[in-house]
């Protein structure tokens, strides 16, 4: 698939810069994909659209408090976005600016003291937090809510960036199509329909614009999952009973398909590496919740994998003549 398939205008109003309040009053475009019929709802409707017999997977991801500010020896200041832990008592991360950091030095978040351990290229660094909590623990404490960079207004409530459900701390990012729950929202869910959880720690490699010409040249970064016993014996029973299996969320997608989908079934927990693009068949998942996504994302191409590239086009399209709210904080859409 062409880069250039991704890409379409969008003007900068739409972008959303706070949730909708609430949040389940978000709107919904609603496209069938044996009909292409297009239905504008909002996402209260949701759980009207969906069948009884419907189960409903989501990510239950819970996102850190990544993003810290600290200052070297120098007194430059440096931002460190924490991706996550790798392995070693120390955290894969970003840092802006990079160009000066060397190994070995010590930077100083309010007191923290943090090791940068080696240099990487493209702003990658490996570091350790020295201190006597827990990392998730100090980074609740130093950080605050990475929030993507086209977000310009600050976060007030940190839970705006959190999903209801949100309890497996560990994502540099939201699984965005979650957001629209209320916790009223979410009780009603789980009352008239069956629910499980599964986990992918969200990292930004998934958000990452794509550069390359072609698809076929942009390399994926791994993320960590994890299903439980019961998720995984509820999704084979349902996909044995031919009961639709209802993704929420683009990450939840990825999880399902590494799992249940046509490549080698894979085990319970591990790093998946699967790269939906056009001309997937899924073997899981029939139907999406996913908001509407950045040009030239890998996460456009899943749906576009999913919908049809020139149906995606077309929906995307339908949304800005309607004034649709685009990225992390706006509307959503459901995929039947």
């Amino acid at each position: 698939m062409r880069t250039a398939e991704l890409d379409y205008d969008l003007p900068a109003d739409l972008i959303a810069q706070q949730p909708a309040e609430p949040r389940s009053s978000a709107r919904l475009l609603v496209y069938d994909r044996s009909t292409r019929e297009i239905r504008h709802r909002v996402f209260t409707d949701l759980l009207d659209e969906l069948g009884p017999d419907d189960l409903v997977v989501v990510n239950d991801t819970r996102v850190l408090h990544s993003r810290v500010h600290a200052r070297r020896a120098t007194g430059g200041a440096v931002e460190l976005l924490f991706l996550e832990p790798n392995g070693e008592g120390g955290w894969d991360a970003l840092a802006r600016p990079a160009r000066r950091l060397r190994a070995g030095e010590t930077l100083d978040a309010s007191g923290t003291p943090i090791r940068i351990d080696e240099v990487l290229q493209e702003g990658h660094v490996t570091v350790t937090i020295e201190g006597v909590l827990p990392g998730n623990a100090l980074l609740e404490r130093i950080g605050e809510m990475p929030v993507p960079p086209y977000i310009h207004r600050r976060l007030e409530r940190p839970e705006d960036y959190q999903t209801v459900y949100a309890w497996a701390p560990g994502s540099a990012a939201a699984p965005t199509a979650g957001l629209h729950f209320t916790a009223e929202l979410w009780e009603e869910l789980r009352r008239r329909f069956e629910v499980v959880e599964v986990t992918l720690t969200v990292g930004l490699d998934t958000f990452r614009p794509v550069t390359a010409d072609d698809l076929a040249g942009h390399p994926l970064h791994t993320e960590a999952y994890a299903v439980g016993a019961a998720t995984a014996q509820a999704i084979d029973a349902a996909r044995g009973a031919g009961r639709r299996i209802v993704a929420v969320g683009t990450t939840t997608v990825r999880v399902l398909e590494t799992v249940w989908g046509a490549v080698p079934a894979a085990p319970l927990s591990g790093r998946a590496s699967l790269f939906i693009t056009p001309g997937y068949a899924f073997a899981a998942t029939g139907a999406m919740v996913t908001n509407f996504h950045l040009p030239r994302s890998t996460l456009l191409a899943m749906v576009m994998a999913f919908a049809g590239v020139d149906e995606v086009r077309r929906l995307y399209r339908t949304a800005v003549e309607e004034r649709y709210r685009f990225y992390s904080f706006g509307d959503a859409m459901l995929i039947l």
